[in-house]
């Protein structure tokens, strides 16, 4: 009988999921007692008619950013945030990618407590509660970052990741609209994607799993397996659309009652050196990661590889579930770590990274230098799917 360690746990961010939630935007916004929010949105989206269409039934906007391609940069997050603390706005919507979700919630603790925002990536911070509400409108299906207490944002000048994490940045309110998704060009679909399926493998086997969180993951595990190949392939699919965005917020609220696990680490540590898309990276590595996690936690990916729906055979040893993420890799002829520059040459630098990151630290089976190198190896010698 499996032993069930103490836990805790408390998401208290309010949900509206469906078709056409971004409607209910005005409603969200009268019911925290606000009327001049502060707009960060994704410069490709401000134009969809539902979106324009909410923002003007909210009323006037105190401000606005307008957040370009890429993932957030520190100097994206002190503009954002100086923004914000002069506009006198009473809230803070944000509409976009999870790229766009972070910069505000980032933002908003810098407009707060004050900047610069290396202040709080160096850590010892005490973040104090919201002084005004977030509300969180995802527009693709990928990191939940409209449920989650983190933001991932690239310090250009050190070349690394410099993400802060805390449960008071969540947001007060999510709206996922899969409507939202629609018109996602396939390689944003694809590595939006492939990053919520990795975090939910990640919250099954790291080392503060929780059985709430388990639960969460290996139904968003099922949902993802089912419905990422298929709108990869036809992005008109809806049903797709559809389980994609719920899986992607599960995605978030069990990497918050769990957290992300290796496949980060080793995943991140690429983007921050090559600068590529997140999705991107933590795919390139997802399966090589696995391998080495799955001698920790071989039951519970026996679990993963049901929900991945990975045929029945071979040893109970986790290598089920690493099947059924290569398979999933190559129906989606997903590309490999050698054709994005990466060589022997940047193994050891990438490896001394990737062990400085904190999620590399709840893999169920320690790593060590010649373990990173390893895998990195191993995914270079990948020459296709």
């Amino acid at each position: 009988m499996e032993r069930i360690e103490a836990f805790g746990n408390h998401l208290p961010v309010r949900i509206r999921f469906g078709e056409g939630a971004i409607g209910s935007l005005p409603d969200v916004l009268r019911s925290e007692g606000a009327a001049r929010p502060f707009v960060v949105i994704d410069e490709h989206v401000r134009e969809l008619p539902s979106v324009a269409a909410a923002l003007a039934a909210a009323g006037g906007e105190a401000g606005r950013f307008v957040k370009g391609a890429g993932e957030p940069t520190v100097d994206e997050v002190d503009a954002a945030a100086d923004a914000l603390a002069a506009s006198g706005a009473d809230s803070v919507v944000a509409i976009g990618g999870g790229s766009v979700l972070d910069t505000a919630k980032a933002a908003r603790v810098v407009a707060a407590q004050g900047g610069p925002y290396r202040r709080f990536a160096a850590g010892g911070v005490t973040y104090e509660p919201p002084r005004i509400p977030l509300v969180t409108v995802p527009t693709t299906a990928g990191t939940g970052s409209e449920v989650s207490g983190a933001a991932v944002v690239t310090d250009e000048a050190a070349g690394t990741k410099a993400g802060i994490a805390n449960p008071l940045m969540r947001a007060q309110h999510a709206l996922v609209d899969p409507q939202l998704t629609y018109s996602l060009p396939r390689a944003v679909t694809l590595y939006a994607g492939v990053d919520a399926l990795a975090q939910l493998i990640a919250a099954v086997v790291v080392t503060v799993r929780t059985p709430i969180g388990n639960a969460i993951a290996l139904e968003g595990i099922r949902f993802a397996a089912e419905a990422l190949p298929a709108v990869v392939a036809d992005g008109s699919n809806r049903e797709a659309r559809i389980q994609m965005s719920c899986a992607s917020l599960l995605g978030g609220l069990a990497m918050n009652i769990s957290d992300c696990g290796s496949e980060h680490s080793i995943g991140q540590a690429i983007g921050g050196r090559f600068h590529l898309p997140h999705g991107l990276t933590i795919g390139l590595v997802l399966a090589e990661t696995l391998e080495h996690d799955r001698t920790g936690v071989p039951g519970l990916l026996e679990r993963v590889a049901d929900a991945l729906d990975e045929p029945a055979g071979g040893p109970a040893d986790g290598s089920r579930a690493v099947r059924g993420a290569r398979r999933i890799l190559r129906e989606l002829d997903f590309a490999t770590l050698s054709s994005v520059g990466v060589t022997e040459d940047h193994l050891d630098e990438l490896a001394e990274a990737a062990l400085a990151d904190y999620f590399i630290s709840l893999a169920p089976v320690p790593w060590s230098k010649a373990d990173v190198v390893a895998c990195y190896r191993a995914a270079l010698a990948i020459e296709s799917r």
